[in-house]
């Protein structure tokens, strides 16, 4: 006759061997590596154990953890702080990968942002040079128009030139004139002299 001890290890050990083969954990993407068989009590283990004291290495072996009530909700928070330790983890991971790619974009940005800071300088410069162009060669000719008698509805309004420069994003390049450079009196700049 099966003693209740004998026969509470053998139903123990052929339970493990069916949840170890089910392999549950295999269906999840993140799922810890075991499942726990539930004994509702703790004299159920204890039986099964004073038959079969290598029960609970056996059972691990098969990637089974044998859990009773007064066990399991320390497993369960041990599971939990584990997961909520791999979010961490992984969100710290995300943040990583956002701060690379933001810096990466910034970077890009910044590129041309610069090019356009550039340009922008060099399309001022080459207006002065034409408003000083205009107000040395071609305006004092136009102007000599009403000498010999010839009017017009409005006289030729003046062009000022631009006085503002462009502020640098960060250390000048060749191509870049200089924010200090000073300006000549009549707000002519040196490009005005090649007109």
């Amino acid at each position: 006759m099966t003693s209740p001890s004998s026969y509470s290890a053998q139903q123990v050990e052929t339970r493990v061997r069916e949840l170890a083969s089910k392999g549950y954990w295999s269906q999840f993407e993140r799922s810890p590596e075991f499942a726990v068989l539930f004994l509702p009590g703790d004299q159920f283990l204890s039986a099964a154990l004073a038959e079969r004291p290598e029960l609970l290495e056996t059972a691990l072996s098969q990637s089974v953890i044998i859990a009773t009530p007064s066990t399991l909700i320390a497993l369960l928070k041990a599971v939990a702080y584990g997961w909520r330790q791999s979010a961490v983890a992984h969100n710290a991971a995300q943040i990583r990968d956002l701060g690379q790619e933001l810096y990466r974009r910034l970077s890009t940005f910044n590129g041309h942002l610069g090019r356009m800071g550039q340009r922008l300088a060099a399309a001022v410069e080459a207006y002065n040079a034409a408003v000083g162009s205009l107000e040395r060669g071609v305006l004092p000719q136009a102007r000599r128009f009403g000498e010999l008698g010839v009017t017009a509805d409005a006289p030729l309004a003046p062009l000022e030139p631009v006085g503002q420069l462009v502020r640098n994003t960060g250390a000048p390049s060749a191509t870049e004139p200089s924010a200090a450079a000073p300006s000549s009196p009549s707000g002519a700049t040196p490009g005005d002299a090649a007109a």
